[in-house]
Parts: structure tokens; C-alpha cells; sequence
């Protein structure tokens, strides 16, 4: 077991409707030292890939980016959810559906930030049904960008997002792998990785 697969069992609870709350560490309030060694985590994973910028989609994955952006000593960007008075200029947009909200929305990031030849690394929270993460790809892929590959915090491995995704050619390296969750006894089984 990771220390990542080891604070989940600590920390995580399970919630009926395969709802896998981390909210005391992750995606609310935020362990910093955690997320330090996730970061270095996904550095270690993807050494062999030469990354330019990190993008990641708000809210929870920005954090994450962040740490995970300085260790490669790059920018990072992330994809809004709504367009504001700030964002002007062409945009990338995509439409995603967010499995924890239970809605659509359109995801944009403007044009100054991401540039043809750009090598990306897609960071996110969570992997579910995949469409957050497909919706980043087309968004990287409609600037001209190389998507280096994906790292995931925690992967709901028994839904079909990542094996989607894998099965488009993109590596997606899952820190944490979760096969099943039940809710009664609140126990979670990890994937052997």
C-alpha cells in the first residue's frame, strides 16, 4: 500500500452513490506535505517526459497542479468554468460533465496560454467517467500541444474513465487505484499497481 492508498484508508470516507470524500486532505482542506510528495510522486513517474506546461481544470485539481508545476519548473494553467470580465480574447472550450456535481459545463482557457509545440501535462483529483480529463485533452490538443500524459490523484478504477482514456494511447498514471467502495462498512479495495 502507497502512503497515498494509506491516507485514503485513514482519512477517506465512503458515501453511498460511489462517492469517495477526501475532503480533510485533498480537495477542501489541503495537506500540504501530502500534496508535496504527490507532486514529487507525479515528477518521478514522468521524468522520462519532457514537460512544458501543467494544466489541470478548477477547482480542486489547481492546488495540486501547482506543487506538481514547480516541481518540473514550469508554468501551470488551468481551465475555468465560466467565463468572467477577466478572460478576453480567442478561447479553447470544451464540455464536460462533472460526475461529483451532476452537471455540465463549458471549460475554457484562453489562447495566450496555450501555445502550438507545447508539451502538457494533464493533472486532475480525480479520474471517474473521464469526461473532465477527455474535455483537457481537447482543449490541449485544439492548441497544437503534445499531451505528455496524465496524472491522476485517485482513480475510480471500476468506472470506465480511465480505461477510455488508456485506450486512446495517453498515459495516465493513477496514484491511487480504487477497484471498489462500500459504503455499509466503509471499506475501499485498492488495484494492485
Amino acid at each position: 500500500m502507497n502512503f497515498l492508498e494509506e491516507r485514503i484508508i485513514k482519512d477517506g470516507i465512503v458515501k453511498t452513490g460511489n462517492v469517495l470524500k477526501v475532503d480533510s486532505f485533498l480537495n477542501h482542506q489541503m495537506d500540504i506535505s501530502l500534496i508535496e510528495e504527490i507532486a514529487r510522486e507525479f515528477k518521478r513517474r514522468f521524468a522520462n517526459k519532457t514537460v512544458t506546461k501543467v494544466l489541470t481544470i478548477e477547482a480542486s485539481g489547481i492546488g495540486i497542479a501547482a506543487f506538481v508545476a514547480r516541481e518540473f519548473g514550469v508554468p501551470m494553467v488551468f481551465a475555468k468554468k465560466s467565463k468572467s470580465v477577466n478572460i478576453d480574447g480567442d478561447m479553447f472550450v470544451a464540455e464536460v460533465e462533472s460526475f461529483t456535481h451532476k452537471n455540465r459545463n463549458q471549460v475554457i482557457v484562453s489562447k495566450k496560454f496555450l501555445h502550438e509545440g507545447e508539451r502538457v501535462l494533464i493533472i486532475d483529483d480525480f479520474l471517474a467517467n473521464g469526461c473532465a480529463l477527455q474535455g483537457l485533452i481537447s482543449i490541449a490538443e485544439s492548441a497544437g500541444c503534445v499531451v505528455e500524459g496524465c496524472g491522476i490523484v485517485i482513480e475510480k478504477g471500476f468506472q470506465y474513465g480511465g480505461r477510455a482514456i488508456r485506450n486512446l494511447g495517453y498515459q495516465i498514471e493513477s496514484l491511487a487505484i480504487v477497484d471498489a467502495m462500500d459504503a455499509e462498512n466503509g471499506t475501499i479495495t485498492f488495484r494492485e499497481q
